[in-house]
């Protein structure tokens, strides 16, 4: 009898450690594999959309604008001596014209959410 009652204690506490790790590799998951994940799609979906003319910065630090774009480098052209560089697309690391452009239209939204609200306000009154 008393070896059928530890047998279940022991059961249980096997349980409730694996629970454990499952709720562990869940918190692993939502908290460092998936945000990189999304990060990873950001950075491949930026350097793939570069075009010519945009102002890039490169992961050293070089800055200059995009004069040609190939299948797998990009040329640039850096400096007022306009010294022209070719690199690799995974070299890109921001993209300042795309983000300009990113903020300009988030502001935009604001501003069609203000005055829509100041509309349906107005409204009321």
């Amino acid at each position: 009898m008393l070896n059928i009652l530890t047998n279940s204690a022991q059961g249980a506490g096997m349980a409730s450690s694996l629970i454990m790790v499952i709720v562990m590799v869940a918190i692993f998951y939502f908290m460092l594999i998936r945000p990189e994940n999304k990060r990873k799609k950001e950075a491949e979906q930026m350097r793939s959309t570069v075009k010519t003319g945009d102002k890039i910065t490169t992961i050293g630090g070089i800055t200059g604008t995009v004069v040609n774009v190939k299948e797998n480098r990009i040329v640039i052209e850096t400096g007022a001596d306009q010294v022209r560089i070719e690199l690799e697309k995974w070299a890109i690391s921001s993209n300042e014209t795309a983000a300009e452009a990113a903020k300009a239209e988030e502001k935009k939204a604001k501003e069609a959410k203000a005055k829509a609200k100041a509309a349906k306000k107005a409204e009321k009154n």
